[in-house]
Parts: C-alpha cells; structure tokens; sequence
C-alpha cells in the first residue's frame, strides 16, 4: 500500500513539475553567455540582441563574457549547464565549427552537445593594411605579399578565431606564407597594425570600420563576392579578380542539449521576434552584420548547418595547411 501511494505520489510530481515548468519559464533572469571577451564583434551583437529577448521573455538577460580557449571555455560551460533553459550562448562559425578540427581535443561535440536554437546573423571579413604599406588594391597587395613574404608578418585575436583561420585561408589562396602573431583580443592587434608593428589582419567588417573611418588603417577588400553595406566602396575580393575565394563568419544561439522543448521553442520565438524588429535590423546593418533570411532561421535547419559548417572548416584547414593545436 505504502509503496503504491509514494509510486501515484512520485508521479503527480512529475506531472506537476515537468509541464508547468516549461509553462512557466523563465522565472528569473536567464544568462546569455558572450564566449569572448567585451568590446569585441561578437560582444557588440549580443548586446544588440538582448534588450529585445528580455522584453520578449519578460526577464532580465544577463551577459557574461567567458573567454578562453578560442571561445570553447564560455561554450563549454553552456554545454554542460543544467538543461533548463537559464542558460544559452551566442556561439558562431568559431565555437561551432573551426575548433572541432582545430583542436585535438575539443571541449565539446558541437553537433551533439548542444539544442539549437536559431541561425541570426552573417559578416564579412575584411583585409586591412597598416597605413603605410606600398599597396592600393589586392592585386597589389598579392603581389607584395609574394616579394615580402619572409618578413611579413599578419595579426588576429588569437589563435583559431574567424580572423586568423581567414587570413591563413587568404594566404593559401594567394600562394604565400606568411608568419602570423595571436594577440589576446583584435583591438590589441589593431593597435600594432596601426604602429606598425605587424602589415595585416582579416577582422571582421565592424570591427575595422572606426580605424578605416579615421583613416588609421588601410582597407584593401570585403573578402566576399558582393561589396558590403558598412564600406560601400571597398569592391570584394571577386571583383578585384580572387573570384574563388570567400571569408565570412556566422553567429547563433545554442542551448544545452535536453532542454525541453517547449523552453527552446520559447528561446526560438524569442530570437525571431528580436531579430524582426526593423531597428534590431537597421543597428545590426550599422554594425556590417546581415539577418539571415526566413527559410535558415528554424532549430533543424541550424542543425543541418552546424554540421555542414564542421565539414567544410576541416577541409578548409587542411587547405590552409594549419595543424591542429
């Protein structure tokens, strides 16, 4: 007797507990985890974002930046998190993708370990140019790179981010090998470039736009095929005759894998809502970042990507001749 009223008693809880939990969350203030350090692209995206999910979710989203480890540290921890939903990461082709090749040992299965919730934003990259580097254009700066390579020397944010892995991209591309210096951060990076220290970078388009502004820095391409919003008349690595060569980065959101599928449904909605907002759209043009269209925007279709993204990063990096760390 007692053990079939502690057996309906046990039930009634999980009845209870696990629906209404769904129902009812969030409950408190959900963490948005930033896998890099403030003030950087990524940074600025999330902080871009999170108004709008928190008057979507009705709580208070909470940032925290947890650098590391290419980003892997702050991705990691969202992997491992409780599976209830009071945590997600804005993760991208860096933590999602690249490090499943780059590292020997990832800290975790981007394909397995995590729910996806939505594909938001693409950005291009850009190469950029100390100021008084002897180029004008990418032909010219391919045909330096090839006269100057033994004493040129690129710079990124760190080892096996979007930035580095597009310039060893770039090099392989163009025929040349060139020494590249990690920094802890691209604003370090830049600040060398600009003092002339190292003579390039591939950061992201936003990243470079107050240095290109104020005339710091040299802008030489938008290494896509189409020219961007944020330097309209910076032409792209295809039209300046690179017609086969591409660099640009993605973001997204991810929670833990086994959060319910309600909660994630509610993080889904929520992601949408924010990233249809004209003004959520029009500030991340300013920013050189694009909100991918309707038909990419589901959990499965983020799914697809992640994984088509991991196989084609472990080609590219065989490409680029980089060995994993």
């Amino acid at each position: 007797m007692h053990s079939i009223a502690t057996s309906l008693a046990l039930s009634a809880a999980l009845i209870a507990t696990t629906p209404v939990a769904a129902q009812d969350w969030p409950s408190r203030p959900v963490t948005m985890v930033i896998p890099f350090a403030a003030g950087g692209a990524l940074d600025v995206l999330g902080r871009i974002l999170m108004p709008q999910l928190s008057e979507v979710l009705g709580r208070p989203i909470i940032i925290e930046n947890v650098g590391g480890a290419g980003g892997m540290s702050g991705a990691a921890r969202v992997a491992k998190a409780t599976p209830d939903g009071y945590q997600f990461v804005l993760g991208g082709a860096s933590t999602h993708a690249v490090n499943q090749t780059l590292y020997k040992r990832p800290l975790y299965n981007a394909a397995t370990d995590f729910a996806p919730v939505a594909l938001v934003v693409e950005q291009p990259i850009v190469l950029v140019t100390r100021k008084d580097l002897p180029v004008g254009n990418l032909s010219e700066f391919i045909a330096y790179a090839k006269a100057n390579q033994a004493k040129m020397q690129y710079g990124s944010g760190g080892a096996g981010s979007t930035p580095h892995l597009a310039c060893a991209l770039l090099n392989a591309a163009i025929g040349v090998n060139i020494t590249h210096v990690p920094y802890r951060g691209t604003g370090p990076a830049t600040q060398d470039m600009i003092a002339g220290r190292i003579d390039y970078q591939c950061p992201l388009g936003a990243t470079a736009i107050p240095q290109i502004a104020s005339d710091q820095i040299k802008p030489i391409a938008i290494l896509t095929k189409n020219r961007s919003p944020i330097v309209p008349s910076l032409a792209s690595a295809h039209e300046q005759g690179l017609a086969d060569f591409s660099a640009w980065t993605w973001f997204a959101l991810f929670l833990p894998r086994g959060v319910p599928d309600p909660v994630s449904a509610k993080v889904h909605e929520a992601a949408l809502a924010a990233i249809g907002q004209p003004f959520v759209q029009a500030r991340l043009r300013q920013i050189g970042a694009e909100v991918v269209a309707p038909e990419r925007r589901s959990q499965a279709y983020l799914q697809k990507f992640v994984e088509a993204e991991i196989a084609k990063w472990a080609s590219d990096l065989k490409i680029a001749r980089l060995q994993p760390y």
